[in-house]
């Protein structure tokens, strides 16, 4: 099998969970979680590729804006999975790996961060396996950001489409969603960084929103605005350093934020550092 990107995205270090809302990031509520198919607003399959020219926010089924998301720490923490997902692997294996540590480095291809565990040799054959591993162990303990299904539906309701582009292993990321009842319009995995580009390209998206550098740096690879959300190990400082375009706390101030974007046809950046 050929080497794919992260099945972890990016995400930060492990946070102490706050007492009052047990494995949550930063301390802020998570919103519920209901299960469903991954696909459109209804569950229903994806659409195809579209979007308007220029950084206009045209593109959806009427007219409506295209956005991308980022995944793990965008949209959810993926992180207490992951972490059980490495255990499973280092009592199968007998080969020790430091979870804690390794869910502090997410974001670069899987295959990175088992080199630290196995010689170059076995790699690839781990990295197929944590991917089959995962399911059974990551998709459960996964938490919804806050905000995260009020952005994605806040596109759909302008008449836009949501495309979910990530360095996850493509069906896991589809799991996620599904489990998690996030209805993206299309999904796309494998993809990191500047790669991320080829598909908000096809997907005509003008807008990507992400907690990492490298998604800033995909974003602007593709030529698309960068809303960056300080959620994951880059904070506001680095992500601003990094070329983002827009910094918003969190996603539950994305939909305001999309509404005064999507109001004057895209013309405009509409700047905000709100975290």
């Amino acid at each position: 099998m050929a080497a794919h990107p992260s099945d972890t995205g990016p995400s930060g270090g492990p946070a102490a969970a706050p007492a009052s809302d047990p494995g949550t990031p930063n301390g802020n509520p998570v919103v519920g979680s209901n299960g469903g198919p991954s696909g459109g607003p209804n569950g229903g399959p994806s659409g195809g590729p579209s979007g308007g020219p220029n950084g206009g926010p045209s593109g959806g089924p009427s007219g409506g804006p295209v956005v991308g998301f980022d995944l793990d720490m965008t949209l959810i923490d993926s992180r207490p999975g992951i972490h059980a997902c490495y255990r499973a692997l280092s009592a199968e294996t007998g080969v020790p790996i430091d979870a804690d540590l390794a869910v502090t480095r997410l974001g670069p291809p899987l295959e990175q961060e088992l080199a630290h565990w196995f010689p170059a040799e076995r790699v690839q054959a781990m990295a197929d396996r944590y991917r089959e591993l995962y399911p059974a162990y990551a998709i459960e303990p996964a938490l919804v950001l806050p905000g995260a299904r009020e952005a994605v539906a806040a596109v759909q309701e302008l008449g836009g489409r949501a495309v979910v582009v990530t360095a996850k292993h493509e069906p896991n990321a589809k799991l996620h969603l599904a489990h998690l009842g996030i209805y993206p319009d299309a999904v796309i995995g494998w993809l990191w960084a500047e790669a991320k580009a080829e598909a908000l390209r096809a997907h005509g998206a003008r807008v990507y929103v992400g907690d990492h550098t490298g998604d800033v740096r995909g974003a602007r690879a593709a030529e698309a605005l960068s809303v960056a959300v300080p959620t994951g190990p880059c904070a506001a400082d680095e992500l601003r350093a990094a070329g983002a375009d827009v910094i918003l706390a969190d996603l539950t101030r994305f939909p305001a934020w999309l509404r005064r974007y999507a109001s004057d046809d895209g013309h405009h950046r509409h700047r905000a550092d709100l975290a």
